[in-house]
């Protein structure tokens, strides 16, 4: 399938690491911590740890702590499609593709639950047609760009005419959560929130980049390593100390999978500053560094951040005869997805 736009959105309101530190000293919260917690969420907020600002589209992030679950839920309901159409709607005015001549819409996330989901919200906002096909992925976390990259190129093997647009769309805001636990104070220094959309056909769009070779790997024995829970309806996160190195181990399987073609950039979803340092060993010499800048622009906006690092990559180089780009994003599950954005395979020589 053949990439005809790419867009990314953030919600305006953005923070700096040390306001956010702010944040949470005037927070009640504080209260309820040890002092461990505390010190462990000021050296972080207020050293340099990767990540320079956020953006968070919850209004009044200074009580975010403070919502209840139906709270934490209606700021989702009412963040979440906006942010996803704008990215959309950029993407569309790109290709010159009009919302109208979409056939499908599919579009993934994990940090909040609607029924209908997302896709409805985003059609009625952008004017899709009655009989457009919508497809939400719901709990693949932060690797589900990739997996929602894949059923678009099912939806177009299905019906080689169509025009698909994929989104993935997280509001890291409506999920936060602290408590003790170090894996949850990291998580609340780490994520934010972002859209990016992207559209896609058949046939070659102005830059003849297609997506293919896709791979994944599932390792349910670590699930409880990286996942959400619930706690008092509201999303916690688990993240354990040992992800870092779950993903170098991940991603390395499946880099030695990547096969003969070259390989001209490489281009991961960020993670943090700490899974960055240990991919990168795994990945040389590729350098990192459009998703080591989205991190600390941006920080973890989980499942489009992959795509955000694409966008950059994009800007500074295209994929051509001497090599493709090769994607990988990863998460709960443990999960880890990869492709590759080029030249067609009939158009690159083996």
């Amino acid at each position: 399938m053949y990439l005809h736009a790419l867009a990314t959105a953030v919600p305006p309101a953005v923070f700096t690491q040390p306001e956010c530190w702010e944040v949470i000293q005037r927070s009640p919260m504080r209260e309820r911590l040890k002092k461990r917690s505390m010190l462990i969420l000021q050296t972080i907020l207020k050293g340099d740890h990767g990540i320079a600002t956020r953006h968070f589209a919850v209004p009044d992030i200074e009580h975010v702590f403070a919502l209840t679950s139906d709270q934490l839920n209606a700021a989702y309901r009412r963040a979440g499609p906006p942010l996803a159409a704008r990215a959309l709607h950029c993407a569309l005015e790109k290709s010159g593709i009009k919302a109208v001549e979409l056939d499908a819409l599919l579009i993934c996330t994990c940090t909040g639950y609607l029924c209908p989901g997302l896709t409805s919200y985003v059609a009625e906002l952008l004017g899709l047609r009655p009989n457009a096909y919508l497809q939400d992925l719901v709990g693949l976390g932060c690797g589900a760009a990739i997996p929602t990259l894949r059923a678009a190129s099912h939806v177009l093997a299905a019906q080689p005419g169509a025009t698909v647009a994929c989104v993935a769309v997280e509001v890291c805001s409506a999920a936060f959560y602290l408590d003790d636990d170090p894996g949850v104070l990291i998580s609340a220094c780490l994520f934010s929130d972002g859209a990016a959309a992207t559209i896609w056909r058949a046939t070659p769009g102005p830059s003849g980049l297609a997506c293919f070779a896709f791979n994944t790997l599932h390792l349910p024995a670590e699930r409880d390593k990286l996942r959400f829970e619930q706690r008092d309806g509201k999303l916690r996160n688990l993240l354990h100390r040992s992800v870092p190195e779950l993903a170098a181990v991940a991603v390395g399987r499946l880099w030695a999978e990547r096969g003969a073609r070259p390989v001209a950039s490489v281009v991961t979803h960020p993670g943090g500053r700490d899974v960055l340092e240990a991919l990168s060993p795994v990945l040389a010499p590729y350098s990192l560094a459009a998703s080591t800048q989205m991190l600390r622009e941006h920080g973890n906006m989980s499942s489009p951040a992959v795509l955000f690092a694409l966008e950059e990559n994009l800007k500074m180089a295209l994929p051509n005869q001497a090599g493709d780009f090769w994607l990988v994003s990863f998460g709960a599950g443990f999960s880890a997805h990869s492709c590759r954005i080029g030249l067609p395979p009939h158009a690159h020589p083996h």
